[in-house]
């Protein structure tokens, strides 16, 4: 199994800035791909962005895409969420997930591909 822990979640205000982390641990070594999610109040989970574990290639949400950044540190097991210019409409739970089974170029989009998740952070921006 593999453990997930967000922090960095908390309220900002538009055109701010924050950092999400996502901690893994247990059986990091197969890791896949790690992704962020968010869902706002009354909507579903929607996919945010996406790093493959062993060649670094990211996907991104257009609507996310030129102001988030996804980044690993492999040494720290830890993926980070950097938002940058943000939007009233960004305000959601955030969560962090992992791909174990995937092949070795995957960038899953879909919630079904995921096979653990943390528990969430909440980002608040105020206009």
């Amino acid at each position: 199994q593999v453990q997930l822990v967000e922090s960095g979640g908390g309220l900002v205000q538009a055109g701010g800035s924050l950092r999400l982390s996502c901690a893994a641990s247990g059986r990091t070594f197969s890791i896949n791909a790690m992704g962020w999610f968010r869902q706002a109040p009354g909507k579903g989970r929607e996919f945010v962005t996406t790093i493959n574990w062993s060649s670094l290639t990211t996907y991104y949400a257009d609507s996310v895409k030129g102001r988030f950044t996804i980044s690993r540190d492999n040494a720290k097991n830890t993926v980070y969420l950097q938002m940058n210019s943000l939007k009233p409409e960004d305000t959601a739970v955030y969560y962090c997930a992992v791909e174990i089974h995937g092949s070795s170029w995957s960038l899953p989009i879909l919630e079904r591909q995921y096979d653990y998740w943390g528990q969430g952070t909440q980002v608040t921006v105020s206009s």
